[in-house]
């Protein structure tokens, strides 16, 4: 979390050097190992290469800023995920990031599709995903999005308030059809993560509550709804995670209700979701569990507790989206401007500016998520300096990676590759200041191709009606 000063979030570490975590490098040029993409290395010269192609190659062909999505890593992520997780569904949470191609990969290793939106669902099917293999989320689905789901034959439409219940229930009798459902519970487990992106504790929009009972109740109403398939119930308790901490706490309060609702609808649902929400590493204090740990803890404890129960073991799933899209990718920038700055107790920060900001990485700015950087075009020998990356807009908090180590001799025309990009942060990209959104370029074996194309003056301009 970010401490608080009265000057704002931005000013809260000018009083020290540098986060307590952020330690001094030995080489300034050193990748640190776990938080790029398997297929990411520095040359002889120290130039950043992706899969066979050096940056400063594709910033020549591809231009700056853009994303760099290494494919096979993204494939090997989701197919680790397929392999550790035998026997359950694994479903790709969309949102992370999501376009044709990526659908279509992860489509291909096995896994199926959670979307949240008719866009997200419009991609999915346009990619030749499986209908029967996505998932359809959302507090609140329109009545488009729910008859196109329902047409589609989405496998599964994941209910969060009893108005959704109502509203699905009328569209299935008019289209003759009886869609499967999942109830969204909230568990009261509010996962060790930021606030705003924890979603399981009870003072939020997601979900019907286990202690307060609506959790049973809507669970009852959609079995008693003729033209709706109760199948199971879905609990996702937040975002980063790294210990299974709060999913052993989650798989308790859900399975205990899964067997209160066996007693007064007759029947054990079939299928449980933990969700996703899975921690990688952003920086070095970050120290993330392999697919094969997470399989073996929450196996362990849905075994553990439907055996104390005296219940079946249900189908399970989960969602990873952040663990297989954010080390896959990149951005990659280049420096404009840098100017040092003096702080508090004779410290001294160096400002280096680059060619994206908060409209391409919103995260910094919202979450007050931790990032790294590194130089990436050229080998240096200069001493490491404390550096904060930022970006062009006209914003105080337009800040990229909000402490780093980079070379002294940092300069314009530099190329700077910031890793783990790949979840929410094209995603949640905006044209701020009508600033076009960069491209997804993605590389394998040296070859480079374009995901989503850069976004040009003109399309935006497309969209003023004048």
């Amino acid at each position: 979390m970010i401490a608080s000063h009265i000057a704002g979030a931005i000013h809260a570490d000018a009083a020290g050097p540098h986060p307590r975590w952020l330690d001094v490098p030995e080489d300034v040029n050193a990748l640190l190992p776990g938080l790029w993409s398997r297929r990411v290395a520095k040359d002889d010269q120290g130039v950043l290469t992706v899969a066979g192609r050096t940056v400063t190659e594709i910033a020549e062909e591809m231009g700056t800023p853009a994303y760099l999505l290494d494919e096979d890593d993204l494939r090997s992520r989701a197919r680790a995920f397929r392999t550790a997780f035998d026997g359950w569904d694994v479903y790709y949470a969309g949102k992370s990031f999501l376009c044709t191609a990526v659908a279509r990969w992860v489509a291909e290793e096995g896994l199926g599709v959670d979307v949240c939106s008719g866009g997200e669902l419009a991609v999915a099917l346009r990619a030749g995903v499986d209908p029967g293999r996505i998932g359809l989320h959302g507090n609140n689905k329109s009545i488009a999005e729910l008859r196109t789901a329902i047409e589609a034959g989405v496998g599964r439409i994941i209910v969060d308030s009893f108005d959704e219940i109502g509203r699905l229930a009328s569209l299935a009798e008019q289209l003759d059809r009886t869609p499967r459902v999942m109830v969204r519970v909230t568990t009261g487990v509010e996962a060790h993560t930021h606030e705003y992106i924890a979603t399981a504790h009870e003072d939020q929009k997601f979900g019907f509550s286990i202690a307060g009972g609506a959790a049973l109740r809507a669970l009852r109403e959609c079995h008693d709804q003729p033209r709706l398939e109760l199948i199971g119930i879905h609990s996702h308790i937040g975002s980063q995670i790294f210990e299974p901490d709060g999913f052993e706490v989650a798989a308790r309060r859900t399975l205990r209700l899964r067997a209160e609702a066996a007693k007064i609808i007759g029947v054990e649902l079939p299928e449980l979701d933990l969700g996703g929400g899975f921690g990688i590493a952003y920086t070095s204090e970050d120290a993330p569990a392999t697919p094969d740990q997470l399989a073996g803890a929450l196996t362990k404890i849905i075994e553990s507790e439907c055996e104390a129960l005296g219940a079946t073991v249900p189908h399970l799933s989960i969602e990873p989206g952040r663990a297989i899209s954010g080390p896959s990718t990149l951005a990659l920038y280049r420096v404009g401007t840098v100017k040092p700055v003096e702080l508090d107790g004779g410290h001294t920060r160096l400002y280096v500016s680059v060619d994206g900001g908060m409209s391409d990485n919103i995260r910094t700015a919202l979450y007050g998520a931790d990032y790294s950087a590194t130089l990436a075009s050229r080998r240096s020998g200069a001493d490491p300096v404390l550096a904060r990356v930022v970006g062009v807009h006209c914003e105080g908090g337009d800040i990229l990676v909000r402490d780093e180590f980079l070379p002294a001799d940092i300069a314009p025309g530099d190329l700077l590759a910031v890793p783990a990009v790949g979840a929410y942060c094209r995603s949640m990209a905006s044209n701020y200041n009508h600033v076009p959104r960069p491209p997804v370029i993605g590389v394998r074996d040296g070859r480079l191709t374009t995901l989503v194309r850069r976004e040009t003056i003109e399309d935006l301009l497309r969209l003023d009606v004048g």
